[in-house]
């Protein structure tokens, strides 16, 4: 039709989730069928969560609170940082794209990434039709962040770590931020994206992006109520930064991008302790077991510090992939990461991970 679309939006690759439960039950006619590839909470949500969503559905005629005062006086209860300093969007993965557009807008502006890092900071970019600069992680699968430091240029406006890193569960310590942003130019941001928090918040020298944006260095932290939280199907992330980013994603954002849902749920989660508590719990024991069946095999394992486990096979992992899944569980290649031998295994309930060590010992056993 000769439309004139952007050259770079056609350049873009739509984001490839894992495969639905119900699209694997159809295609290979199997009656039950377990999904370890999306990063979901396997224990669901709280039920205050649950509960505050039934209660909020009987104002579904009703717009949200665009400003989402009570969620954002939650948020600065549970965090200690002012309402000025929180961001919320429809999933972190807004916040990203809100991010790319009040910070990049011109051919020559610069977003540096780790890589292979989440695919959602690569969108960022293209769409804003700017330079894309990735740095490989190390032989560890860890942001390399000396390297992307020399990566930097006076074109570059955002740097973006994710901590945990997804897909690799790998992160970055406290002593290796605080370096980098000792020599951060006047003008970049790091973006810390925390979508994996709570699955790492015990480690001694995990750099909480609370901290830094405390202390008025120019930082975004991003977090989400999709993982340990379980909300992933009611799309909502949060965030902290310095009151002028706040004030611009304000400014650029859909109104009423937050819903009424998702609001109310969020509030309620921010109460259930416990329920973290399990999920963190759960994830541990989970994550151990699937490490320790893909070792067996001879993978390589990588420690993780998220609901996932990363490994390099050392062999093609698309053969694995299709095998597991006629087995009736889906798991995640990184093919869309970069790597054709890696796979990446969310972890599940303890039923679901044992169906999984079972399928997956009965694949490698005919290697």
């Amino acid at each position: 039709m000769g439309l004139r679309i952007r050259p770079n939006v056609r350049r873009m690759v739509p984001y490839s989730p894992g495969k639905p439960v119900a699209e694997v039950q159809r295609e290979l006619g199997l009656d039950s069928v377990v999904k370890l590839a999306s990063n979901e909470n396997p224990l669901g949500p709280s039920p205050k969560a649950v509960e505050a969503v039934r209660r909020a559905a009987a104002c579904l005629h009703v717009y949200p609170d665009g400003s989402a005062y009570e969620l954002r006086q939650a948020l600065s209860r549970k965090f200690g940082v002012p309402p000025s300093q929180i961001l919320l969007g429809n999933g972190s993965d807004e916040l990203i794209h809100l991010l790319g557009l009040v910070f990049l807008g011109a051919a020559d502006d610069e977003m540096v990434v780790g890589d292979p890092s989440f695919v959602r900071y690569d969108a960022a970019a293209h769409l804003a039709d700017c330079r894309l600069v990735k740095v490989p992680l190390d032989g560890d699968l860890v942001h390399d962040l000396k390297a992307m430091a020399r990566a930097i240029t006076p074109g570059t406006k955002m740097v973006f770590v994710a901590n945990p890193n997804n897909p690799t569960g790998t992160i970055v310590r406290k002593p290796e931020v605080d370096a980098f942003l000792r020599d951060l130019p006047d003008g970049v941001v790091l973006v810390l994206d925390e979508a994996y928090y709570e699955f790492a918040a015990d480690v001694p020298d995990f750099p909480s992006s609370l901290e830094y944006v405390r202390a008025g260095k120019p930082v975004v932290g991003l977090r989400t109520f999709s993982k340990a939280y379980g909300l992933a199907g009611i799309r909502i992330g949060y965030g902290f930064a310095p009151e002028e980013v706040v004030d611009a994603v304000d400014r650029a954002r859909e109104p009423f991008d937050v819903n009424s849902l998702a609001q109310a749920a969020a509030v309620a989660a921010l109460e259930d302790d416990e329920h973290v508590a399990r999920t963190v719990a759960n994830n541990r024991a989970g994550a151990e077991r699937i490490a320790e069946a893909l070792r067996e095999a001879g993978a390589r394992v990588y420690p993780t510090w998220a609901n996932f486990v990363y490994a390099d096979l050392g062999r093609p992992a698309q053969p694995v992939f299709d095998a597991l899944l006629r087995k009736g569980v889906i798991v995640r290649t990184a093919a869309s990461m970069g790597s054709a031998t890696g796979l990446r295994v969310s972890v599940g309930t303890p039923d679901e991970v044992e169906r999984f060590v079972r399928a997956f010992r009965e694949v490698a056993s005919a290697w």
